[in-house]
């Protein structure tokens, strides 16, 4: 079963966790369409902009598997309101600060969050969230001093490069 042309349903509830825990990560029908539309509408014109796979290092999180790893009661990693992905490097071919980028100027998401920048602008992954209906456009930058933060991002290049 594929999730869009390029996620399979296998790379979608993929976890490491879920499997050393041995937690159910399986999505019921309507969360599963939550993540084919932040699929087909976040995701695939992305990876069409890349020209090569991205790497996703999380998308489909069960309520058990989200409280095991300290996730927010409300993400959107489970899938109930709107869906999300966690995308790392394109295999040297885009940096998370450009795949940040692009997604902010061309595509119409709920959230997107640059996760802890390094010191040179470039995000060690990039969050982004899609919802059906009233995506809010929301952008942030995660940052540790000492616990995580969220700055809102208003075009501050210093954070992302």
């Amino acid at each position: 079963m594929k999730i869009s042309e390029h996620i399979s349903y296998r790379e979608a509830i993929y976890s490491y966790t879920a499997i050393r825990n041995d937690i159910d990560n399986i999505p019921d029908i309507e969360q599963l369409k939550r993540i084919q539309l932040a699929a087909e509408n976040i995701f695939e014109p992305l990876r069409e902009w890349v020209g090569r796979p991205i790497k996703i290092n999380s998308c489909f999180r069960s309520a058990e598997l989200n409280k095991r790893i300290g996730g927010a009661q409300s993400s959107q990693h489970c899938a109930n309101n709107g869906a999300a992905f966690d995308l790392d490097d394109t295999y040297g071919h885009k940096t998370n600060a450009e795949m940040f980028h692009y997604i902010k100027d061309n595509l119409d998401f709920d959230q997107l969050i640059g996760e802890f920048p390094n010191g040179e602008g470039n995000p060690s992954w990039v969050h982004v969230s899609y919802k059906e209906d009233n995506n809010r456009g929301q952008i942030l930058i995660a940052v540790k001093n000492p616990k995580t933060s969220y700055i809102v991002y208003e075009g501050n290049e210093n954070l992302i490069k």
